[in-house]
């Protein structure tokens, strides 16, 4: 794995934030601003315009100064205005990218959350979340099919002496056909995040539907876990140990997800993949435990070589992605490098993101077509 890659996109997501587009030729601002669709119910803001502008507005009459978390990468945000009514407004400077962000807000030097949106674990605390709608988001939208059903499981871990969770998809059918077994992809979140990312923020559960009903995917189950990773801090990537999760994984959470879920329970029909630490997680548990998974999936994770895969049980698929603007050209030559030496290796770059969710949906869309078919 290139650590040194994603050690740079780690921090990249959790200290800058997520980049903005370059600013319209026009330089005009299309005042047809709407309410995020994740806005808490009732409220007005954030808003975000056709172009993907962001507009905020908060009501803090005794406050000096508000910053906004977004807009402006790593040059400090979105600064507010104060008017005489005791509201702080602003509007990004560039378009957002598409797809999901984590913001929050900064008044008088403290952090808070936006009181319009909704939370969502990230960067290790409940972060506020804004949407900037993308061109290709029917794919994980919630659409008139059959759904499946993401469930909550506590499972024993006598390793941590700890009752762990998990979050568990189940396909549409599951409950129907009691003799029906399926493959399990065990899907992986990234730092600073947790097991509720995925469905959440990720909305695999929905681009699973979508992909069932379209009869692009083969139904399976996902198992998502938290990786225990946020102990770790910016910088510390390299001293991270995966010894301890590895054992939570693969003889604790397998066994059970075997013995309480309608699972075949064989290398073959298991996969892991995993988005950022998250596939570096996958990247070291697939090799540490070749007879484990069949089929691996590194999402702005890093990347395998052929020599770290020799003498080892053969993967089904390597599957390894990023977005544009993150290092496509080393997901590409790696990628070519295993095809050259004879793995089943694909690539794929998402277009116009960076180290951010829509990046991962894009990929998890890309990934399960290829799963449980060879």
């Amino acid at each position: 794995m290139n650590l040194k890659y994603l050690t740079i996109v780690v921090l990249a997501a959790s200290l800058a934030g997520p980049l903005c587009k370059a600013q319209t030729p026009s330089g005009e601002i299309k005042d047809d601003f709407q309410a995020s669709s994740l806005n808490q119910p009732g409220q007005d803001y954030p808003r975000v315009n056709s172009q993907g502008y962001v507009r905020f507005s908060i009501k803090a009459p005794k406050a000096d100064s508000i910053r906004v978390t977004l807009g402006l990468g790593g040059r400090g945000g979105t600064k507010l205005i104060k008017g005489t009514d005791g509201y702080f407004t602003g509007t990004t400077e560039a378009p957002m990218d598409e797809g999901f962000h984590y913001y929050h807000l900064i008044v008088d030097g403290g952090i808070f959350n936006d009181p319009g949106t909704l939370n969502y674990y990230g960067s290790t605390r409940w972060e506020s979340g804004i949407e900037i709608p993308a061109h290709d988001q029917d794919f994980y939208a919630l659409t008139d099919v059959p759904h499946g059903n993401v469930q909550q499981v506590l499972f024993p871990s006598k390793s941590t002496n700890t009752q762990r969770r998990a979050f568990v998809y189940t396909p549409p059918g599951y409950e129907k056909d009691k003799s029906k077994k399926y493959p399990v992809l065990y899907l992986q979140h990234g730092w600073g995040e947790d097991e509720t990312a995925w469905s959440n923020q990720g909305h695999a559960n929905l681009i699973m539907d979508n992909l069932i009903a379209e009869g692009k995917a083969k139904p399976f189950i996902i198992v998502m876990t938290y990786g225990m990773t946020n102990d770790v801090k910016p910088g510390g990537i390299r001293n991270f140990k995966i010894d301890a999760f590895e054992t939570v994984l693969t003889d604790e959470l397998v066994p059970y997800v075997d013995a309480n879920f309608r699972t075949i329970a064989n290398r073959e029909n298991r996969a892991m993949a995993g988005l950022s630490m998250g596939g570096m997680e996958t990247h070291l548990i697939t090799l540490a435990k070749p007879d484990e998974f069949a089929y691996y999936g590194l999402l702005s994770g890093g990347t395998y070589t052929p020599a770290e895969l020799q003498d080892k049980p053969k993967a089904k698929l390597i599957f390894i992605s990023c977005g544009s603007k993150e290092n496509p050209t080393g997901v590409n030559k790696a990628t070519a490098a295993l095809k050259d030496a004879g793995y089943n290796a694909v690539s794929f770059i998402s277009d116009n993101t960076a180290h951010e969710f829509l990046t991962w949906r894009r990929s998890l869309k890309q990934l399960a077509p290829l799963l449980f078919n060879n």
